[in-house]
């Protein structure tokens, strides 16, 4: 029973130890808190009895054996008769039975994780290893809960900034603060044409329950010129921005160059430290050391802003998905990262549920609501209507579209039209977008761009390759034909002289593509597509190669599988003053430079028509 005992305390031991360094210090799985619980609660028992029942000494066999060797003729051999000896070997066996106490075996007690008879101290000390191990997990898990739920948690965070306007969403629960008031001035003014006066652009009356208290203000700018703007709100929030260069237009400022970032997927905590805030980000670290350097513009962010069920699903009430935004904004990492940069987002299966293909039934609607009031309310405005012209909005849509400088934007909803993961991949059916979402953006695809405008930038939480082996049906690689009609035209994007680029995010590894139109085709070489699909910024990774090139229609740029903490650098800038433009990206993984690349867009082959409507003529203007 005391061997059977001590067995089920060392093997349950291993569970625990090995169990608790993969979920804190590579991927935080769900279902690894309930197994190391359920160990720990067999592990104790077993441990107590081991202790108690196994004895401190045991029995060692001593045998001594003792060989006599004796010659029966030695009277013959001395009186010369023989000289051959004739020997007798003898052979004594003595067996002892001693009483000795155990050795300690302070290593073997220690890594095993049972108890040891013969020392209280070793015994304890490998019990508080894993009783150690048992409470990290639950500081890890319970933590953020018990003791940060944010329900007071006061901030102020930019949103969309354009060259004629900026969002500030504001999150004030405590009414005796109302109301709150934002000033704004532009910062280093240049006189006589800069106003360096604080200027009151806005305010909150009061806030309440139906938005979790949060609020949006559009901020005016009036400058005709790129400026850098501080702002600052009656309830201790400040911070700066820059507006954004016109349409067409390269930047005035950061030596004529457009920089922006993407990213996406963070979980607080990961790797774990018990030295850490319960709701820090390592990788927003590292994002927060690059970023004075960089001048980007905004961080665009591609999903998984929060990970619901990610160490523990809680619940599904809409409470439970807020608390998870105040969190991340409630971060003693946040303030480095948003307190000067745009952040806009879009929408991935972790805010609602993993692998989300499920429309807008279920979880759905509790789901976002917090997705639209800390997200949507401050990103760019919705696309535009297919057959409008890029003129008019699409009410009610979840994806945006937007231009800045040299580049035009569409950020894709994934989740909220999609069909079935399970279907097909190459069923004619088959939808990722939704009919309406992929009208507007195969409209979006194929509309002249205004001078100056040289790349079509596409957001998507998944992404574009098929590349990704693991988990492919969740991809685009799981939706083969819809894939193809927006790959032509994307190819037939470079007619008009516009790049088209991918940004992707959501398999926690840094994968370039290239997407080459078919050889002997209408299309040039020049109209190849890249995607650049860079997470996580602060996840697991995975440490098995998962990316595999296997035709010549997904063609593999650079594959990089390791780094918890991954995000993208995208600096657009005129080429040799041409009517060219280069796109530089550049790869940061957990915090240092590790790979870019630099492609040109290509020359038109089909200039875009200035005739016709006169909304086409303003257009090409």
């Amino acid at each position: 029973m005391g061997d059977r005992t001590k067995t089920t305390a060392a093997i349950t031991s291993a569970g625990i130890r090995i169990a608790s360094i993969i979920f804190l210090r590579w991927v935080a799985l769900p279902p690894l808190g309930p197994i190391i619980y359920t160990l720990f609660a067999i592990y104790v028992p077993t441990f107590i009895s081991s202790y108690f029942t196994e004895s401190k000494y045991e029995v060692v066999d001593e045998v001594d054996i003792v060989l006599k060797e004796d010659i029966l003729n030695k009277d013959e051999i001395a009186n010369g008769t023989t000289d051959e000896a004739i020997v007798v070997e003898e052979v004594d066996v003595e067996e002892t039975a001693a009483v000795v106490e155990k050795p300690l075996s302070p290593i073997g007690t220690l890594l095993k994780g049972t108890p040891n008879p013969n020392s209280l101290l070793l015994t304890a000390l490998t019990f508080l290893i894993n009783a150690a191990c048992v409470a990290m997990v639950t500081d890890m898990v319970y933590s953020p809960r018990w003791f940060h739920p944010s329900h007071e948690l006061s901030f102020a965070r930019l949103g969309y900034v354009s060259d004629t306007e900026a969002k500030l969403l504001i999150r004030e629960p405590d009414q005796l603060k109302m109301p709150v008031t934002i000033q704004v001035h532009i910062k280093d003014a240049q006189p006589p044409f800069d106003n360096p006066l604080w200027q009151t652009v806005g305010s909150v009356v009061s806030t309440t329950n139906e938005t979790d208290y949060t609020a949006v203000v559009t901020i005016p700018l009036s400058h005709s010129k790129q400026r850098v703007y501080e702002w600052t709100t009656s309830n201790n929030h400040s911070g700066e921005f820059t507006s954004a260069p016109k349409p067409g237009m390269m930047p005035e400022l950061y030596d004529g160059k457009f920089t922006f970032l993407s990213t996406s997927c963070i979980v607080p905590r990961l790797p774990y430290s018990p030295l850490d805030h319960p709701l820090a980000f390592p990788g927003m670290k590292h994002l927060a050391k690059i970023l004075p350097g960089l001048g980007a513009q905004f961080m665009l962010f591609l999903g998984d802003f929060i990970y619901i069920e990610v160490p523990k699903r809680f619940g599904e009430s809409v409470e439970n998905y807020r608390q998870k935004y105040r969190q991340v904004y409630a971060s003693p990492d946040w303030p480095a990262v948003g307190q000067n940069l745009s952040w806009i987002h879009v929408l991935d299966d972790h805010e609602i549920s993993n692998d989300w293909d499920k429309n807008s039934t279920g979880v759905y609607k509790t789901a976002v609501d917090p997705w639209h009031h800390y997200q949507t309310a401050v990103n760019p405005p919705a696309a535009k209507k297919v057959g409008s012209q890029g003129l008019i909005t699409r009410q009610g849509a979840t994806y945006f579209s937007f231009t800045q400088g040299p580049a035009s934007f569409f950020m894709l909803d994934t989740r909220s039209y999609r069909s079935k993961n399970t279907e097909p991949f190459d069923s004619v059916n088959k939808t990722m977008l939704g009919e309406t979402q992929l009208e507007d953006f195969l409209d979006w695809l194929r509309r002249p761009e205004q001078k100056g405008v040289k790349w079509k930038i596409v957001a998507s939480s998944v992404p574009f390759t098929k590349n990704w082996r693991v988990n492919t049906k969740d991809t685009w690689g799981g939706f083969l034909v819809e894939r193809r009609k927006i790959l032509e035209a994307m190819w037939d994007a470079s007619n008009l002289g516009v790049g088209v680029v991918i940004l992707s995010g959501d398999r926690h590894e840094f994968g370039a593509t290239s997407f080459p139109p078919p050889k002997d085709s209408k299309w040039p070489e020049s109209a190849t597509v890249h995607e650049f699909s860079a997470s996580p910024l602060n996840q697991f990774y995975s440490p098995i190669a998962t990316y595999v090139q296997t035709d010549d229609e997904d063609v593999e740029l650079k594959y990089i599988n390791a780094g918890n903490s991954k995000f993208g650098a995208i600096t657009i800038e005129k080429f040799a003053e041409g009517e060219q433009s280069s796109l530089k990206y550049t790869v940061f993984i957990d915090g240092v430079d590790k790979w870019n690349t630099v492609i040109l867009s290509p020359e038109p082959t089909h200039p875009a028509k200035t005739g016709g409507s006169f909304w086409d003529r303003l257009r090409g203007l």
